[in-house]
């Protein structure tokens, strides 16, 4: 049966993120599902409402049914109930106040401890303790949050993902008592919607999606392109570290990354992993 709503619906969730026009087959099955997607929105306000500790679970269980390479399943999840422990965690980032505010706040767990312990309890040589190791346990670790930020979206609930919670590494092992072998890849705040969000700008496809070989043509001007496109949807309200940076003329996607990577972010990080027991040649 044709969907002509839901196939408007992607139509325009895709021309707003990413500024061209989609054709999209109004007879296409599972429309619905694809507006959702493609029109999910970050939300870091919450309303004071608490989420049953059964649909977190099973949230949890949703987004751990993701493929795993070759079955390792080395990711898990770990729902952080403490208030004592958020506070802590919350006031390591102070610019990320729903840390503390959410109704729950998550850690999503790259796990390369449970691989060698089963090596030792069936008496096999583990001789894959190289770098393909950190990168597959990282990997898996990313699909499950991928996955869970869609499933909490299908009960309407919102998510932000706190990567900058790899800042503080080492203090985040410690507080939750990692094991060797376990590092954090990011936090995740969970709660009900307080206000609508919008969608954010990507990229134009063109510079993103390639065919038979890597063609990122003009990227000067395909940036600049983008740049002004984001900038008309929702414009930076603060330009990034003005005192090091000085004033820019145009203050665009491009320009803040730039600032963003123009001092070191998490150079100990190689050595947190290598002290974690994750060997990376």
């Amino acid at each position: 049966m044709a969907d002509s709503r839901s196939a408007k619906a992607v139509s325009d969730a895709l021309q707003q993120r990413f500024g061209e026009e989609f054709a999209v087959d109004e007879n296409l099955s599972g429309l619905s599902e694809l507006a959702a997607m493609a029109s999910r929105k970050v939300h870091r306000r919450y309303l004071d409402k608490d989420i049953d500790p059964a649909l977190l679970r099973t949230l949890c269980a949703v987004a751990l049914s993701a493929p795993s390479k070759s079955d390792l399943q080395q990711c898990d999840v770990l729902i952080v109930r403490d208030p004592a422990k958020r506070k802590i965690i919350a006031g390591w980032l102070p610019d990320q106040p729903w840390v503390e505010k959410a109704p729950a706040f998550l850690v999503i767990l790259a796990n390369g401890r449970r691989l060698p312990e089963i090596a030792k309890m069936r008496g096999k040589p583990f001789p894959n303790d190289h770098l393909d190791q950190f990168f597959n346990a990282a990997v898996d670790s990313g699909i499950v949050l991928a996955t869970f930020l869609r499933a909490a979206d299908a009960v309407g609930l919102g998510t932000c993902p706190i990567s900058v919670l790899r800042d503080h590494s080492a203090k985040v092992s410690d507080l939750l008592k990692l094991p060797q072998r376990v590092f954090p890849v990011c936090g995740l705040c969970v709660g009900w919607p307080a206000e609508k969000g919008y969608i954010s700008a990507r990229l134009g496809l063109p510079s993103t999606v390639h065919e038979d070989t890597y063609d990122e043509g003009d990227l000067a001007q395909r940036i600049d392109e983008y740049d002004r496109r984001r900038h008309a949807i929702f414009p930076y309200r603060n330009p990034r570290d003005p005192a090091r940076w000085g004033e820019a003329a145009f203050y665009g996607w491009s320009e803040d990354k730039a600032r963003q990577y123009g001092v070191p972010q998490r150079p100990d990080f190689g050595g947190f992993v290598r002290g974690k027991g994750f060997k990376l040649d």
